[in-house]
């Protein structure tokens, strides 16, 4: 998420107002350390009235700042989260603006009925024409259309949904472009898909992660160890004859205890499932977020994420006494009513290898032969001649019908491109073979090096096809992926996940049809196709609104910055605690130990004004810290140890010598405002 995206005078004006709704002690009690310095401000302010009621005007200016600095430290906490929100609000106020009060035209023993779309029921079955709304969530089982989706998606471009196969989900609130479908209802009202993505961005039913909680507990636990030293040095100010306020205990205690992290810990969270938004893909909940940060194993398809998905053409092999031109004229011919986008690279690749232009259909009588399951090959009939392409074995059953001879350099030549990971196609001329066309899986641009940054963060790939073993093993060393599951089946990739998750890794994968579902249940993290069907959506625990399978890439990567982004902020935060002691213990007791004047190195002017600098600065580093928190740091793909060693360098010493600097700042600006 972008910080310029997100401070905008709405968000910004909305943050704000919902920054002073926050103070309900209901709310404030789920941040125990924020709660803290909330209970501070109370005493505080307790402690300003009850010396003004009493006329004991001592130190009241003294005891008035800090109790306002304690209370925008509360309310600073506040906005960072309500900042992290912001997005997500208005993100559902733009989803509920898909849903309109439609009309739906409800299929009742075999005719339709209009009714309210509020009325429909998991089960019942409506029909959907050119320019309506779908009603609700459903299946298509019957008709095929082009459905708009960019109100959920964001995406212009509308797709072809369809009954039967992979991409019969539909989504209540998108718009039918084209044709008609009819859809079974697969989810009732407050139920479905768009409800869901409008409570989940706005955060209403986040639940703290585990590793959240874990950190949760390690703050609460600091708190508790500074809150029993701060009580303690109350009584031994009163046997060292030391003056000590309430006050100015409370300033140590808000000081001491990790107020950074703890007021930005939320929005952490909220931000980096606001990323994923950002990039079109729904998380479920903030621990398959996090979950993506500790994925060791990524288990792709090939197709469509690994490679482009259309098998091109990539060179012609002609048979023994037929030359290439020969070979490539031929398959040109046959491929020239072939739509498919093989067969478009087949007429490219004669073009421009051998400027074999298109030829007049009409001008050579051509009739064309489709391709089907049955001959699994296609062609064409023109003058007495005969063109086929196809499978090798459709192939050799023809030419033997036609009382030809297959040639051995052909047959070599398939074994030879089927080894190297293509598929062999075989191009005939009546009795004759003329050569082979290599058609190839084109290994997407860049990806070998996104496999290698994965190498590097500890994060094994494994390749998920159902190519044979040979071919598998081709593509998996071009693309460079560790390892690969040929042949694979939905049994065949529970086994292999479960037996990743068995030596202790977590394991990440995609995908978007029925057959995928438990394996995607079973992944820790399990990222949905949204063109799937709704078995695969409800199984995942993130839908990918935009169905690019590579996203899952970048799932990891926006999980992994989250975790990195906490661990950075949590250990500047508890470094910031070396400065404050270094500005509060020497105000405190220099008096009484004129010695302890050697730990104000910082040469902080007064007493007072030491302590109230360290909470003014205190209060505002929270501020200071809101975009990084919500944009998140840098992601870098590293290895956990050199994560470590660079945070610990860069937040850990920075956390040091920040507060020296900017306590020290404030402790001039006060004095010579003459606010001590």
């Amino acid at each position: 998420m972008s910080t310029r995206s997100s401070f905008n005078r709405e968000i910004l004006g909305e943050a704000i107002r919902d920054a002073f709704r926050k103070l309900n002690p209901k709310t404030q009690v789920r941040n125990p350390v924020m709660f803290i310095v909330y209970i501070g401000a109370f005493l505080t302010t307790g402690l300003l009235a009850r010396d003004l009621i009493s006329g004991n005007a001592s130190n009241n200016f003294f005891t008035l700042q800090i109790t306002l600095w304690l209370w925008f430290t509360v309310l600073f906490a506040n906005f960072a989260e309500a900042v992290a929100e912001g997005r997500g609000k208005a993100q559902a106020q733009a989803l509920r603006s898909a849903r309109t009060k439609t009309k739906a035209n409800k299929v009742v023993n075999g005719s339709v009925k209009q009714v309210d779309a509020a009325e429909l029921r998991k089960g019942d079955v409506v029909r959907v024409q050119a320019g309506e709304f779908i009603p609700g969530d459903g299946e298509v089982i019957d008709g095929m259309a082009s459905v708009d989706e960019s109100a959920v998606t964001g995406e212009s471009a509308p797709v072809i949904r369809e009954s039967g196969g992979d991409r019969s989900s539909v989504t209540g609130g998108t718009r039918v472009l084209s044709d008609w479908i009819k859809v079974r209802i697969t989810a009732n009202p407050g139920e479905t898909f768009l409800d869901k993505m409008i409570s989940l961005v706005e955060g209403a039913k986040r639940q703290k992660t585990p590793n959240e909680i874990a950190l949760t507990i390690l703050l609460v636990g600091l708190t508790i160890i500074f809150l029993v030293a701060v009580v303690t040095i109350e009584p031994f100010a009163i046997y060292s004859g030391t003056l000590v306020t309430v006050a100015t205990l409370i300033s140590l205690l808000v000081c001491l205890i990790p107020t950074t992290i703890g007021g930005l810990l939320s929005s952490i969270g909220i931000a980096g499932m606001d990323r994923l938004l950002q990039r079109n893909v729904l998380a479920m909940s903030g621990r398959a977020v996090e979950a993506a940060g500790d994925v060791n194993v990524l288990l792709l398809d090939k197709t469509g994420t690994i490679t482009l998905g259309n098998r091109m053409a990539t060179e012609f092999i002609p048979a023994p006494d037929i030359s290439e031109s020969q070979l490539a004229d031929a398959a040109q011919l046959a491929s020239l009513a072939d739509e498919t986008p093989e067969g478009r690279s087949v007429v490219v690749l004669a073009k421009e290898k051998y400027n074999i232009r298109e030829r007049d259909l009409h001008a050579i009588d051509a009739d064309f032969v489709p391709f089907t399951a049955q001959t699994r090959m296609s062609g064409v009939n023109m003058k007495g001649q005969e063109i086929r392409k196809g499978a090798i074995d459709a192939i050799r059953k023809y030419v033997d019908r036609q009382g030809g001879m297959f040639p051995e350099k052909v047959k070599a030549a398939c074994e030879t491109i089927a080894k190297a990971g293509g598929t062999p196609l075989v191009v005939a001329q009546g009795s004759q073979v003329l050569g082979v066309i290599y058609l190839k899986d084109i290994v997407k641009g860049g990806i070998k090096e996104r496999f290698r940054e994965l190498r590097q963060m500890g994060i094994k790939t494994v390749m998920i096809t159902g190519d044979n073993p040979l071919t598998a093993a081709a593509i998996a060393a071009e693309a460079g992926v560790d390892d690969f599951l040929a042949e694979a089946t939905p049994e065949a990739k529970l086994a292999l996940i479960r037996e990743y998750q068995d030596k202790g890794m977590l394991v990440a994968m995609t995908g978007d049809g029925t057959n995928d579902a438990p394996a995607l249940a079973q992944a820790d993290v399990g990222v949905a196709m949204n063109s799937g069907t709704q078995a695969a959506k409800e199984a995942g625990n993130m839908v990918d609104l935009d169905s690019n399978p590579t996203k899952l890439i970048a799932v990891v990567e926006i999980g992994k910055q989250l975790l990195m982004t906490r661990g950075s902020l949590t250990t500047f935060s508890i470094a910031n605690d070396v400065a404050k002691y270094f500005a509060i213990l020497p105000a405190m007791f220099a008096g009484t130990y004129p010695v302890l004047n050697t730990f104000n190195i910082m040469g902080l002017a007064t007493p007072e004004s030491a302590i109230l600098s360290a909470v003014i600065f205190n209060a505002i580093i929270i501020v200071a810290l809101i975009p990084l928190a919500l944009r998140g740091v840098k992601y870098q793909p590293l290895g956990a140890d050199v994560i470590l060693r660079r945070n610990l360098f860069i937040y850990g010493l920075g956390g040091l010598v920040v507060p020296f600097i900017g306590i020290k700042l404030i402790d001039m600006l006060i004095v010579a405002l003459g606010l001590v």
